[in-house]
């Protein structure tokens, strides 16, 4: 399995992830020509993508995926209540290409395994993903306020982990986002702090576990310092000194990685 974080944070999220025989997206938060350009900068053409999976229908994680659908007649998996709301935001588009996938399924595509798992937003059902192939997998944890501790063994071990750390709490409050935007952000239906994210990772993290990348960190109230600080600190506070933290950035495609 190769991973690459292609975007990730307030404006855009968009991770490839490669198997031996399937290419595929999670999300679509960049543009068709953004992805494509970003797509070539780890020497990926688009054409070769076959599936794009949505964790939910905001801008920042579904902006692309019409164009990406209508020019490269690429499948698009949600469950049915993302679809509902996203056929209203992304223009006509072949409907034998919008496939269902409610959450809590498990897909076989070949040798990849994907799992869809209920997350906490703002929006219609939102859903994260868990992808396999024989004994590397990649789990992607974005836009929740929490993760159902019933899920927990499932998403243990992983190889990757692609881990909402949207903002700092204290800076969070002492910033200049409305009471009622913070509010949100601060809820079960908002984001996961650093701090949040450091608790499950310390559940989570495994001996299996290679890599995690930082996602999702809010420009006005997180910075990559502060969210790897905090994540180090807990990792090494239990003991766990084997993984490699990696600072994802909005406008930048991270290297591609073989698990």
């Amino acid at each position: 399995m190769k991973l690459s974080v292609l975007a990730s944070g307030s404006k855009a999220n968009v991770t490839y992830i490669e198997t031996s025989q399937h290419k595929i997206l999670i999300d679509a938060g960049l543009s068709a020509k953004k992805t494509k350009e970003a797509l070539a900068k780890i020497d990926r053409d688009i054409a070769e993508i076959d599936a794009i999976f949505i964790t939910h229908e905001h801008s920042d994680h579904a902006k692309g995926l019409g164009v990406l659908m209508r020019k490269y007649h690429i499948k698009a998996y949600t469950n049915q209540k993302t679809w509902q709301s996203l056929l209203t935001k992304i223009g006509k588009v072949d409907t034998e290409l919008c496939q269902i996938f409610e959450t809590g399924e498990l897909k076989l595509f070949d040798e990849l395994q994907v799992l869809s798992f209920a997350t906490s937003h703002d929006a219609a059902q939102p859903q994260c993903y868990k992808v396999k192939e024989a004994e590397q997998s990649a789990v992607i944890v974005t836009d929740t306020g929490y993760v159902p501790q019933k899920i927990w063994p499932t998403l243990s071990d992983s190889t990757v982990y692609v881990m909402e750390c949207n903002h700092d709490i204290e800076l969070l409050r002492s910033g200049p986002y409305s009471w009622d935007l913070k509010t949100r952000i601060l809820s079960d239906q908002g984001h996961l702090s650093n701090s949040d994210s450091a608790k499950l990772l310390a559940n989570w993290v495994g001996e299996s576990t290679e890599y995690i990348y930082l996602s999702h960190l809010s420009k006005d109230n997180n910075t990559r310092e502060v969210a790897f600080e905090t994540i180090d600190e807990s990792l090494q506070k239990n003991h766990i000194y084997h993984v490699k933290l990696m600072k994802t950035q909005q406008n930048h495609v991270q290297k591609l990685i073989t698990l």
